[in-house]
């Protein structure tokens, strides 16, 4: 599924810079590579369901990605700041994960007489592109489960895990976090010799 050639900034690797963030940063970043420790909130079988799911809705199936994508989506359940916002027919987010995870292994149970991540990427494609679109195969579990809400809070948690891990940073041309060394050219079109160069088509 991962297409190696698909960066623009070949060559370009974040962590060429460490050695200019203070040493609270450079410990941040570099946790985010591994290992890991076993997922605190998410069960063993949560866990790969939502790899399955992540790797569909980030198109990337490299398993060093995925393990901190479930590190940090686990973190984000776990932790103790709350919800910002939660549309009234929703349960709260932990419970709308672990109903909505066994909602939808029910009902690929129920399609196709076989858990979620025993299908083959295309059926689990299409069940993921269902949730979306709140036409997931029916199982009475969806009563209690906002399908749209769901898919949202998983294309969230997981997107934004995607983004926060630096190899994706490398591969979009994202230089990191500056401190304290700080970004000085900002004007448009302008970079700092650090950054990442485009490569030409």
């Amino acid at each position: 599924m991962y297409e190696k050639q698909r960066t623009r900034y070949k060559g370009f690797n974040v962590l060429d810079e460490k050695k200019e963030w203070d040493q609270h940063t450079e410990e941040i970043v570099l946790k985010r590579l591994g290992p890991f420790a076993a997922p605190k909130f998410l069960l063993p079988e949560e866990k790969e369901m939502l790899k399955a799911i992540a790797s569909h809705l980030i198109y990337d199936d490299r398993k060093e990605i995925l393990e901190f994508v479930i590190n940090h989506t686990d973190e984000s359940l776990t932790s103790p700041v709350g919800e910002g916002e939660r549309k009234p027919d929703a349960p709260p987010l932990k419970d709308l994960i672990r109903w909505g995870l066994k909602a939808l292994d029910n009902a690929a149970r129920g399609q196709f007489d076989c858990s979620f991540v025993e299908l083959n990427a295309g059926q689990q494609f299409e069940m993921v592109a269902a949730l979306q679109k709140a036409k997931a195969y029916l199982v009475p579990d969806w009563q209690q489960i906002p399908q749209k809400e769901l898919f949202k809070k998983l294309a969230s948690l997981i997107v934004s895990a995607y983004y926060a891990h630096p190899t994706i940073w490398s591969e979009i041309g994202y230089a990191g976090p500056a401190y304290p060394r700080g970004y000085v050219r900002l004007e448009f079109g302008l970079t700092d010799p650090w950054e990442a160069e485009r490569n030409e088509e």
